[in-house]
């Protein structure tokens, strides 16, 4: 099957890439591995920066009657501090949605726009055949399918094990990084507050999402966790959840008298990074271009930001020629270091005081007698100015 354009993954990059290129007339096939709807390690909080991208996508009205109350506040809690500060929202404010609803929303609305969705389908091989790419495809039951063409956007994430190019080696994460997430309902967290949580060895979020669903994401060192389960009986998860209520009153607190709606989902090690944007002839969108930690909850805007961005950047231009598609991703490159990398810097700092208590009390005290201050690093992590491509 030939196509202008292959994006592999239809998370929030790949299906808004497949809608907006779509849109320009592009012939679009959108290979997907995993049967929707499907849970994701995920904080699923999404900024209000990103509502005109929605608008546009066509899926705006849909987010709104489906996701979580506006966040208006954003907090802290760490150890025995709980403190809490308005959220920026000079244009509105964020919400959350589970992934299984957001990712099947894009999705559908990317079927609507004519793409070519192979679901579930693994990308099994890629390659280069007289100037185009071919990736081969595994359609179950021993079957699989070639598609051809000029472009490929890989958009599968960085955790994604894989055989193309695009993956990423096993161990190229950041200090053994693990991700953990759960829904949970009958919890006490004001509903238009978002904390970040800070406890030994990682940190955290929770917000409420979508059907009265609260979410808790959490990271932790690899050697944090082995640690506490040298001294606690249980599996991963189970740990985990006993640390967070025994160290942090703020956790405690919200998920007293709460009950664990679905099993807790873990991933592998986690790689906020600056990656390559374009190269071998690919472009990359997502947290596989770019990825920062998660403490700063920008991780979904950051995905469909970057694909509207490499959208817009190959609009009109000449697919069939390789030194206008190598120039597309030189200014693709240039323009997502503009739009991310402050993100990314900042994030780094932060995960790295809130998960060592030594290094961040100083900085918790500060918080707690300045509030403000959690408005102002809320603002810095994206979550103040309404993302546009063109600037």
């Amino acid at each position: 099957m030939t196509h202008d354009v292959i994006i592999v993954g239809a998370g929030p990059a790949g299906s808004t890439a497949a809608i907006e290129l779509a849109r320009q007339g592009r012939s679009v096939a959108l290979v997907e591995k995993d049967e929707f709807p499907r849970r994701k390690v995920c904080g699923e909080y999404m900024s209000a920066t990103n509502i005109p991208v929605l608008q546009r996508l066509g899926v705006a009205e849909a987010w709104r009657d489906r996701a979580g109350p506006e966040i208006r506040k954003v907090a802290l809690f760490a150890g025995q501090r709980i403190v809490s500060a308005p959220m920026p929202g000079r244009d509105g404010f964020g919400r959350a949605l589970g992934r299984d609803v957001h990712d099947t929303l894009l999705r559908d609305a990317a079927g609507r726009e004519g793409v070519e969705l192979y679901q579930p389908c693994r990308a099994v091989a890629l390659c280069r055949v007289r100037g185009r790419h071919e990736l081969t495809i595994d359609t179950g039951s021993g079957g699989s399918m070639t598609l051809s063409a000029p472009v490929v956007i890989a958009a599968h994430g960085s955790w994604e094990r894989n055989t193309l190019p695009t993956g990423l080696q096993k161990g190229s994460g950041t200090n053994g990084l693990l991700g953990f997430k759960a829904h949970f309902r009958g919890a006490s967290l004001a509903r238009d507050t978002m904390p970040l949580l800070a406890f030994p060895g990682g940190y955290g979020g929770i917000v409420w999402a979508d059907a009265g669903r609260l979410s808790l994401s959490c990271c932790i060192r690899s050697e944090a966790l082995a640690a506490l389960r040298q001294r606690r009986n249980g599996n991963a998860a189970e740990v985990i959840h006993a640390h967070l209520l025994a160290t942090c009153r703020g956790v405690r607190e919200a998920l007293a008298g709460a009950i664990l709606s679905d099993k807790w989902l873990s991933t592998g090690t986690i790689r906020p990074a600056v990656r390559a944007r374009y190269a071998e002839d690919i472009f990359r969108a997502g947290n596989l271009a770019g990825e920062a930690h998660p403490v700063i909850a920008e991780g979904i805007s950051m995905a469909i930001q970057s694909a509207s961005l490499l959208a817009q950047v190959l609009d009109d231009v000449d697919i069939t020629d390789p030194a206008a598609l190598a120039a597309a991703g030189q200014r693709y490159s240039a323009a997502w270091s503009r739009h991310f990398k402050a993100r990314l810097r900042m994030s780094q700092t932060v995960a790295w005081m809130a998960s060592r208590p030594e290094a961040f009390g100083f900085v918790a005290a500060t918080i707690e007698a300045v509030p403000k201050l959690l408005t102002f690093g809320a603002g810095l992590s994206g979550k103040a100015q309404v993302f546009s491509p063109g600037k």
